[in-house]
């Protein structure tokens, strides 16, 4: 994109009342059959207005198809059993009821691509898609198959390569895979997880990107960050084998966070989505807030490859937060363009 720092939303918006409760992460819908799927499309309309209100750049379907950035897509596959639920403990932190994978897991048909398709006839603006990584996904499940997270996870990646490609077919210009679980499981990370993700990318043309934050706004997460210390230094772990990868952006946590800046050094060359908005806080950013936040990372990426955007997905907000929260970052960044046009 020529635009000089064009903001983008990381993951999920907060869905509408009428469609799923609000403020809830999984909530059940309050529609079904045709009227669940003409207020999904609903949903997807407000959250582009929402976005084009606040002048995002680069737009997304804010998520409003899907309950859960990862189980969604699972639920699609072959292969993988929900109704035989085992407890596993979720990036080493909190434990959750989740589906077991019972045989050979497969994509029999497209997830997101319709949806992809309507969003791409609403808006001329660039287009960002989510999928959830290899390794969150495993991190996700109860693996009673395969018995092996490395092999679980390449099937994963050749089954979202599939989707990936059909996304980008659909008209998706930035296609986004989610990896919290990078954060936690440093040495898997680097003896295949980045491989299993530029598998998911292999053959692509449209741009990529993975997302690597400290996770939503919950109790657990927030939990697990006030234990690491003074320094969140997690991003040194993975950032110099991600450098080398061929995945064209990196999204990180960087407002009210204690990630020191100067670890962006790590991934010079790199698009970096610069996570300038709280998601764990319903207090308002200030234009000022993010374009301070900005500012700092501009001595560690080059102008043209910074993306503002937010930490994480914004599902647990009210919309009204949320709302005000996407007009302080594109204001944030009105503010940069405007300094660095003088």
């Amino acid at each position: 994109m020529t635009k000089l720092f064009p903001t983008s939303t990381v993951g999920s918006l907060p869905k509408p009342s009428w469609l799923a409760k609000p403020e809830t992460l999984w909530s059940p819908w309050k529609l079904q059959g045709e009227e669940l799927i003409e207020g999904k499309q609903d949903a997807l309309r407000l959250t582009l207005d929402d976005q084009n209100r606040a002048g995002i750049d680069i737009v997304s379907d804010g998520e409003q198809t899907r309950q859960h950035f990862v189980t969604t897509f699972i639920e699609h596959l072959s292969g993988v059993d929900f109704e035989n639920r085992q407890t596993v403990k979720i990036r080493n932190r909190y434990e959750a009821s989740v589906p077991s994978v019972v045989g050979a897991v497969a994509r029999e048909k497209p997830v997101f691509v319709e949806d992809a398709k309507f969003l791409r006839t609403l808006t001329k603006k660039p287009i960002k898609w989510t999928l959830p990584g290899p390794m969150t996904m495993i991190d996700t499940l109860h693996d009673g198959h395969y018995r092996s997270r490395e092999k679980l996870a390449w099937e994963f990646a050749s089954i979202l390569n599939q989707e990936a490609r059909e996304l980008e077919a659909a008209g998706v210009d930035i296609i986004q895979f989610d990896e919290p679980a990078f954060n936690v499981f440093f040495d898997e990370v680097n003896d295949w997880g980045v491989a299993a993700l530029e598998r998911a990318v292999e053959g692509l043309k449209c741009e990529t990107a993975v997302h690597i934050c400290f996770g939503y706004g919950i109790k657990a997460n927030i939990d697990w960050k006030n234990s690491l210390g003074a320094e969140w230094r997690q991003y040194e772990e993975i950032f110099p084998k991600l450098q080398k990868s061929t995945l064209d952006l990196v999204s990180l946590e960087c407002q009210n966070s204690r990630v020191p800046m100067d670890l962006i050094e790590l991934i010079r060359g790199k698009k970096v989505m610069i996570g300038a908005i709280d998601v764990a806080t319903n207090i308002i950013e200030t234009p000022e807030d993010v374009a301070n936040t900005l500012r700092k990372a501009l001595q560690f990426v080059d102008a043209d490859k910074l993306y503002p955007s937010t930490n994480c997905g914004m599902a647990p907000l009210s919309r009204q937060v949320a709302r005000a929260k996407l007009n302080a970052l594109g204001a944030g960044a009105d503010i940069l363009r405007n300094e660095l046009s003088i």
